[in-house]
């Protein structure tokens, strides 16, 4: 049975989510499973394992805000995810945008390969707003992104630039730290 695609009884999506987060920070992904249905459940499970300053939410029941910037390669996957979520007591809403000038609130801004070429540009919008920048680009970390997806020998892998995460007022969890490979921009060259 595929462990992205089975029911479980009980709280469902939840429980599903949990499932296929341990088996994804256990680098157990598998090639089978289409790369953008394994980020997007990254993207669910970051908002566990990171720490918004407080300053980053309009109120206390601000919803933990996931934006995609860019063309959406979730093809729904994303808001099936994160549909009836919540994390510390505040749901989680699905928010696109076509540029970066339109981003409202948002804890962490996926950024579609169709803006590679804005990269720095949109990193520099965000200044130290305290948004999780994330994408699975090439040099996306050198352009000082945040947390980069790799496929690598048919796994999803992590690449962290936790200097600017910092920069930005965000706590990682070392939960999280100790499954990523941790970067700067020009430390690895790949």
């Amino acid at each position: 049975m595929d462990l992205l695609t089975a029911r479980m009884p009980g709280s469902g999506r939840r429980m599903r989510a949990l499932a296929i987060a341990a088996t994804l920070f256990a680098g157990l992904a598998r090639a089978a499973v289409r790369d953008y249905q394994v980020e997007a459940v990254f993207l669910f499970n970051f908002t566990q394992f990171v720490q918004w300053p407080d300053s980053s939410f309009a109120d206390p029941a601000a919803p933990i805000a996931i934006c995609v910037l860019g063309d959406d390669p979730f093809d729904g996957y994303l808001d099936d995810t994160v549909h009836g979520e919540a994390v510390a007591g505040r749901a989680i809403a699905v928010r696109r945008y076509r540029r970066i000038e339109d981003v409202g609130a948002c804890h962490v801004l996926f950024v579609s390969r169709s803006e590679t070429a804005h990269t720095a540009e949109i990193v520099a919008a965000l200044g130290h707003r305290g948004t999780l920048t994330v994408s699975d680009t090439d040099a996306f970390i050198e352009r000082g992104g945040m947390v980069r997806f790799v496929l690598e020998g048919g796994h999803v892998k992590l690449r962290i630039n936790v200097d600017a995460a910092r920069e930005a007022g965000l706590t990682i969890s070392s939960k999280l730290l100790r499954v990523a490979e941790i970067e700067t921009p020009g430390s690895s060259g790949r």
